[in-house]
């Protein structure tokens, strides 16, 4: 079941734990935005994993697949949708990726609010 998360906590827990809450909410954004977008290719354990190994590098690949996962999972919810690919690419890119996660983070909450009034 995905759920709401405050953008604002997310960020205050990753900075105030080091980090280790960030990279619980990469896994999470990733897993979320698979299920919202029906796109299965990796997990978010697996893209961790890659990223680990690969000394941060997979992050730029995964940081532009978020955004076209997101843009599906938008066009499948019937919120307008926006293709923040490069963005997230770019943020990512100049070490700022937190930025990317809010707002992914924006997104998938718009999409769950938008759900919760169409039930």
């Amino acid at each position: 079941m995905i759920n709401k998360r405050s953008v604002g906590l997310s960020i205050l827990l990753t900075l105030v734990t080091c980090g280790l809450y960030g990279i619980y909410w990469f896994v999470k954004l990733t897993d979320e935005a698979n299920a919202l977008s029906g796109d299965h290719k990796t997990s978010g354990g697996t893209a961790l994993l890659f990223t680990i190994i690969t000394c941060g590098i997979y992050a730029l690949f995964w940081s532009y697949e978020m955004g076209k996962k997101m843009y599906k999972a938008q066009e499948r919810a019937g919120v307008p949708a926006n293709d923040n690919s490069i963005l997230y690419l770019v943020l990512t890119l100049f070490g700022v990726g937190i930025i990317a996660y809010a707002i992914i983070q924006s997104d998938i909450n718009e999409i769950l609010e938008r759900a919760n009034v169409a039930a």
